[in-house]
This record gives structure tokens, sequence and C-alpha cells, in this order.
């Protein structure tokens, strides 16, 4: 981290459980900002509104604050990831705002339109340190959705196919350049996750005894996770997918439905599933391999959401406090548990990823009487 960051931590003072000291990320003149993603410098991208309540991606640094990194020409811009070279990814409206493209913005470079597969909209949903890009764009005549892939080589947009329907998300991509996400089958009957890597293309990873899967993440190591279920019915399962063992449902923690929204390096997955019957209550919880689906609670209240989880297993993510009141951010590890982070005066805020040395939170909150909202960074000793 940088020489702000880390002599902020160092100030903290010592507890039992963790204090946080909270910075506010402030805005671009307007009364929100919600961040994205986090990079291990410290590099904070979102969007937030201008003075004149225009959406526009932003770029915050511990030595910079918050920039606004602009548009293709129209009003509107949302960053959604960001590496560790400070490469941002997003979407953008075009001038005379008719369409909306996936860029790539760098400090040194600006915005660049990465274009579409042939239809008026694009958009980029992650980056790796390779400079890779990954997203959703509409074909010709914008009649279907498929995934893509942009490497900054030269060979431009490239069309990652389909299962066989006409609709493809992607939903994340790691380090090597694999990419995973959902499409519909032949006739649109199903929809199942898929992998797509360089040398094999788009492969399908089923849906158990479902007709639906959608995976949320992948790790450097290619363990896919997510959920499954079928189609109009609100109860999925959680899954986790890799090469050797296929697709497991990770079971529940004894009521109908879970999900799964991260994993790491050593193949830790957290979510968030159902504990009675009726469903009325969620608590966070850790599966691996060997010990299986952990409770980790709440924070009192009826429900908990696990965002991310670092490579040392802490757990960051959001939950309501007691009585529901409020939903409060928080950060779980073995040592502490689960602590809440508190808020910026309002009374919601959420987590929303970790670093990996644990000291550095970013989520979301609101100011005092719930009148703004902030991108928030939460500095734990």
């Amino acid at each position: 981290m940088t020489a702000i960051l880390c002599s902020a931590i160092a100030a903290a003072p010592v507890a039992t459980e963790p204090i946080a000291i909270k910075i506010d990320l402030g805005s671009l003149g307007g009364t929100q900002t919600v961040p994205a993603a986090m990079n291990a410098t410290g590099q904070v991208v979102g969007f937030s509104y201008t003075k004149g309540e225009l959406q526009h991606a932003f770029s915050w640094t511990p030595l910079g604050g918050m920039i606004d990194v602009g548009t293709l020409g129209g009003t509107y811009s949302s960053a959604q990831a960001v590496n560790d070279s400070g490469q941002v990814v997003g979407l953008a409206s075009t001038e005379g705002d008719v369409g909306f493209h996936a860029f790539s913005w760098t400090h040194g470079g600006g915005m660049i339109d990465l274009g579409t597969l042939g239809g008026s909209l694009s958009y980029a949903q992650a980056v790796n340190t390779l400079g890779q890009v990954a997203g959703v764009a509409w074909t010709d005549g914008d009649t279907e959705e498929h995934g893509f892939i942009w490497t900054p080589s030269g060979d431009g947009m490239i069309d990652l196919g389909t299962l066989g329907g006409t609709q493809v998300f992607t939903s994340a991509m790691n380090e090597n350049g694999d990419v995973v996400g959902y499409s519909s089958t032949t006739d649109n009957a199903a929809v199942h996750a898929f992998l797509w890597t360089q040398s094999g293309g788009m492969v399908d990873l089923g849906a158990l005894d479902g007709n639906m899967s959608v995976p949320v993440a992948i790790s450097n190591s290619g363990q896919v996770v997510g959920y499954w279920g079928f189609l109009g019915i609100g109860t999925p399962r959680a899954f986790s997918w890799t090469q050797a063992g296929g697709m497991i449902d990770l079971g529940t923690l004894g009521g109908l439905y879970a999900e799964a929204r991260a994993v790491n390096a050593v193949g830790q997955v957290v979510g968030f599933s159902s504990t009675t019957p009726d469903n009325a209550i969620s608590h966070v919880f850790l599966w691996t391999e060997g010990g299986g689906m952990v409770d980790l609670g709440t924070l009192g209240g009826t429900f908990g959401w696990a965002a991310a989880v670092n490579a040392h297993g802490q757990i960051v993510g959001y939950s309501f406090t007691r009585g529901d009141r409020e939903t409060h951010a928080f950060s779980w590890t073995r040592k502490s548990g689960m602590i809440d982070l508190g808020t910026i005066g309002g009374t919601t805020s959420q987590a929303v990823t970790v670093d990996a040395t644990g000291h550095v939170v970013l989520g979301f909150s609101t100011t005092k009487r719930d009148r703004q909202g902030r991108a928030v960074l939460w500095l734990l000793p």
C-alpha cells in the first residue's frame, strides 16, 4: 500500500477487536459515489455523480484523490474493474448518448473505445494484469448478446461464442485470461455456466439436476463457484466446479437455498445460505473441501451476505444488525469472528472487497440521515 494508507493503519489504536478508521472518498460534486473495485496499490474505481447529477466513472488514489475519467462523448460512464497497473475498464456512452461502449482507461492514455461485436452496446466487466478485458457486447442488429475478450495486442474484440442460444453474459476472468459466464442453450431452453479458455474455447459446465447455473467467480487455479437451480424458481443452490471434480453441490445451512459469491486461491468458498426451511433467515457461510459448509452467522439480524474472501481467509460483506434495524459492513476472521465495521453516519453500509493484507476494506456507506452515499475505505490495524 502507499505511504498514506500505511501510516493511517499504523496510527490505528490497538484493541481486542479491530477498530476501523473510515475514509470517505468523496464525490465528483454530486450526491452519491458507488465503488466497484480496488487494486493492490489502493486505487479505487466506480461511479459518482457530478455537480449536474450526471453519472461518471471515477478513479481514486491515496495521493491523487478522486478524478473523473470522462466518457466517450456522451453524458454517462461507469467503471467496473481495475488491474494492478491502473488500467480501468467499464461502460461509457458515445456522443449524443446513442450507444454505450466498453472502455479501457489509463492515467497516461485516457479513455479508449473498445468497440462492439457489431451492435450498439458493449460493456467491460473484468481486466487482468495482462491487460485482457472481458465483457458483453451486442452483435450486428442488436439481435444477440455475446461475451467477449479484448487484448491489447491488436486483435480487437473477440466473440466467445455461445452454448447454442442467443444470450451470453460474462461474470469474471482470472489472471490467465480464463473467462466464466453463462449462456442460453439451444432454443434458449436452459441457461448453463461456461468456462472459456484460449486453448479450449467455450466449455459447458452443466447445471447438476437443474436447467440453470450461474458462475460468479473464478480463481487463478481455475476453480469456479456460483449457484445452480431451475429457471423461475427462487431457491438456488451453491456450487463449486473444478477440472478434476466437475460441478458439486455445496449444500445449505439447513434451508432450501445457498449462493456462492467468491473463492480464494486455496479453495475457500464464501457465500450465504438460508438456515430454516421457510428461508426466513440467511447466514454467511465458509466452505472448504475438507470441512464442508460452516455457518459464520450474522451481525445479529436475519440476513448476512459474503462479498469477497482474500488469500488469508478474511471475509467481508454485509449483514442486518440486531432487530434488522440497520445493514452494516463486516469483516470476519477466524481470530476475531464477525466484526461490525459501522457506517459514516447513516444506517447502511456494505463491504465490496478486501485487500491481500486484510488491512484495507472497500465498501459503501450512507452519510448522516442517509442523505448521501459514499465510497468508503475501512482501515484495520
